[in-house]
């Protein structure tokens, strides 16, 4: 029966106050006998002696029993003297602490206590460390993925805005002044466009052959490539009218300024300096007061000024004569439109690309059907053709075809497409500026989020060494409370 009485009963610990208290262990109301104990104890530690180990079990978060009795014992040796013959202390502290331990003692207090503590310790304050640790751990996840997505975004942008730059040819440095630069070269590149149009006279004189031939068509075909072979980037001016300008008079196109003003500067201009200037052009005397131009007295010249104009005396006409740019100059001079160059003018440089892709659409479409030639009926066709058709061979086509790309491609990539924009509106320079700023920008910010996110993950990581340490000393004084109660 005895061995049966010593074996161990398992019990859950969060069901240990329970099962205690179920088996009249300790008393339903020892909470308020731990209150007593509790203040008792705030004033026991006001006057202690000095020892380290006892310091190191007072600077603990809770002192229970155990912690008691262990003070209880060291103090039989720092109170030794106060010992009398009966072995009873006269020490004030060694009374207060075993007084302290006999409430403890009374219905094991001390076991409902300590039963609450590993309850809470194993159901709550171990648990809710865990997930604080383990949200530190997350959020250090997270933001360490996300500061890479800033990082590589930021570089993708940068890479973005660097690719931009070199579609439109400049390095990025300074766009606007680049981007003027550009449009400052551009006439040298148009001139080289028209000197090499001269190379499409065998083009023109085939596709002109083969549409008289096939369509009887005796008008013009590729007016202006063939004018432009003939004459290359001639004026606008010599195209319209067939006489070439004495004098070339192109528009002036203001310039972009190099730095733009920001907004945090206003220029206030300088009052004290043309104060008296713009006085003295508006013809407004300052003497005693301000001279408003207005006379109250009629006028001796002007009989009528005392009374209303009615508006019945005879007014001369006004005469409105329109003059349309360009048409009205003399003879021999080109202005405005006239005077820029068949390349330059938005709209003979659209009829120009026209008339070259007409052109490659017609090598391209020869080209296959010479491909197909083969049969009766299409080498009956082209006995009665010109030597200029017959003679043609497939790959020679495909020579002329590829002339006719490469200046198709020269005039129509995406950096003389901007170069013409830019040449047309100089604001434009401003919007390409601005789109490029912003890619910037926005790379500059993801940097900055990028930094605010290795902050934070910092942060993060800091909290983790310090509930780790918390985490640990949790589980070894829940482990010791466990081995206590055993014992």
């Amino acid at each position: 029966m005895a061995n049966i009485q010593n074996l161990p009963i398992d019990i859950q610990t969060n069901k240990l106050l329970d099962w205690l208290l179920d088996r009249r262990h300790c008393n339903m109301k020892w909470q308020s006998a731990v209150k007593v104990i509790r203040e008792k104890i705030n004033a026991a530690i006001q006057d202690m002696p000095e020892n380290e180990e006892i310091k190191q079990l007072l600077s603990g978060s809770y002192i229970h029993y155990f912690h008691c009795l262990r003070i209880v014992e060291i103090l039989k040796g720092t109170e030794a003297s106060s010992k009398n013959i009966f072995g009873r202390y006269s020490s004030q502290r060694m009374k207060d602490w075993q007084e302290i331990v006999s409430l403890y003692e009374a219905d094991n207090v001390y076991l409902a206590e300590v039963a609450s503590l590993l309850s809470r310790n194993v159901s709550y304050e171990g648990p809710a460390l865990r997930k604080q640790l383990a949200k530190a751990q997350q959020l250090q996840q997270e933001l360490s993925r996300r500061e890479v997505e800033c990082q590589s975004s930021a570089a993708d942008l940068r890479e973005r805005y660097y690719t931009a730059c070199k579609q439109y040819g400049i390095t990025g440095e300074h766009v606007p002044r680049e981007l003027q630069a550009l449009v400052k070269d551009l006439p040298v590149v148009l001139e080289e466009v028209g000197k090499d149009t001269a190379k499409l006279e065998e083009h023109i004189q085939l596709y002109t052959a083969f549409t008289n031939f096939v369509c009887e068509w005796s008008g013009s075909v590729l007016p202006l490539l063939t004018f432009s072979q003939k004459k290359g980037n001639a004026t606008f001016y010599e195209w319209r009218t067939g006489k070439a300008p004495t004098v070339v008079e192109k528009p002036v196109v203001d310039d972009a300024p190099p730095d733009a003003v920001t907004e945090d500067t206003i220029d206030w201009g300088d009052f004290g300096k043309e104060a008296d200037t713009q006085v003295a052009a508006a013809g407004i005397t300052v003497e005693d007061g301000i001279d408003w131009g207005i006379s109250l007295e009629p006028s001796v010249e002007d009989p009528g000024a005392g009374g209303i104009d009615w508006g019945d005396n005879e007014v001369a006409p006004i005469e409105i004569e329109i003059v349309d740019a360009g048409i009205d100059c003399p003879d021999g001079v080109a202005k405005g439109e006239d005077a820029l160059s068949i390349l330059e003018n938005s709209q003979s440089r659209s009829q120009f690309i026209d008339e070259l892709m007409e052109l490659e659409v017609f090598l391209t479409q020869r080209i296959s059907e010479m491909g197909e030639e083969a049969d009766v009926v299409a080498m009956s066709q082209f006995q009665l053709a010109p030597s200029v058709i017959q003679g043609q061979t497939r790959e020679h086509i495909r020579k002329m075809l590829s002339v006719v790309q490469d200046l198709l491609g020269r005039l129509t990539s995406l950096r003389m497409q901007h170069l013409f924009m830019i040449q047309a509106s100089p604001r434009y320079v401003e919007r390409v500026s601005e789109v490029l700023r912003q890619k910037l920008k926005q790379a500059d910010i993801l940097v900055l989020k990028g930094a605010t996110m290795a902050e934070r993950r910092q942060e993060a990581l800091e909290e983790q060494s310090r509930l780790e340490p918390r985490v640990d000393l949790l589980a070894g004084c829940t482990r010791e409370l466990q081995k206590l109660v055993l014992n």
